[in-house]
């Protein structure tokens, strides 16, 4: 969907980004030319590993450790990029966590902490780097499928949590567009990471809703990505890449 090139000389935060979704997006910005910054909270051997990976590319890489449901780690994440790369000019937002169950099984704890990793981080996030955004910069955010069809019980709070990702990337479309920054959203269905293996015990009927009757992998899901931080005149919208999940 893009060539190689296309983000030279740019600068990239993906957030979350040691290893999953995260981790083939930094390498795919890195591929088309951007050097990248990658956050991570536990796995500094995995996020060292994308850091080497991406100099192996020829581009700079950093990996900082900030948690997303940390307040002032998720805002200052943006300030640090800025200081080890010398800017930023495309933020992903890719950090998340779930916590699936029936709705009377999840406690106040549960709801704080995917509300603060999943929206007040995002928006954190969001808020610090349109402040050092200029004309050019773009605002990708990792939604879910489950936004657009949730399959059966036990998701109320990550879909919550994820569905207010929609809001946030619309409004930051119409208050960030004259400034020539844009805010796009993708919404992954079923893809093959180590926390969600395609050889999994619940692999399978996962696979089933889906129209390709199969799982993506995270390079599809980067490539969407990569197109978007490239791309000058789409914004504000929700790009599905979930194998027909929400058909």
């Amino acid at each position: 969907m893009t060539s190689q090139g296309t983000l030279e000389g740019k600068v990239a935060l993906v957030t979350g980004g040691s290893r999953g979704i995260g981790a083939a997006t930094a390498l795919r910005l890195a591929r088309e030319g951007a050097d990248v910054a990658l956050t991570y909270v536990s796995a500094q051997d995995a996020a060292e590993d994308v850091v080497r990976a991406v100099e192996a590319l020829g581009r700079r890489a950093v990996a900082l450790r900030a948690d997303a449901a940390d307040a002032q780690e998720a805002d200052g994440a943006v300030e640090r990029t800025a200081k080890a790369l010398g800017g930023l000019d495309v933020l992903v937002n890719n950090a998340g966590v779930g916590v699936l169950g029936p709705v009377e099984t999840l406690s106040v704890a549960d709801v704080d902490r995917v509300l603060a990793v999943n929206v007040r981080g995002v928006y954190l996030t969001c808020r610090a780097a349109a402040v050092r955004m200029g004309p050019g910069g773009r605002i990708v955010t990792i939604g879910t499928c489950m936004t657009q069809r949730v399959p059966g019980p036990g998701g109320t709070l990550y879909a919550m949590s994820k569905a207010a990702l929609t809001g946030l990337t619309k409004a930051l479309a119409r208050e960030l567009g004259p400034r020539g920054i844009t805010a796009n959203l993708v919404h992954p269905g079923p893809i093959d990471t180590d926390m969600n293996p395609a050889d999994g015990p619940y692999a399978a009927g996962q696979a089933a809703m889906t129209a390709l009757g199969r799982f993506g992998t995270a390079d599809e899901v980067a490539s969407t990505v990569a197109h978007l931080a490239g791309a000058a005149y789409v914004t504000g919208a929700e790009f599905a890449v979930d194998g027909g999940h929400a058909a």
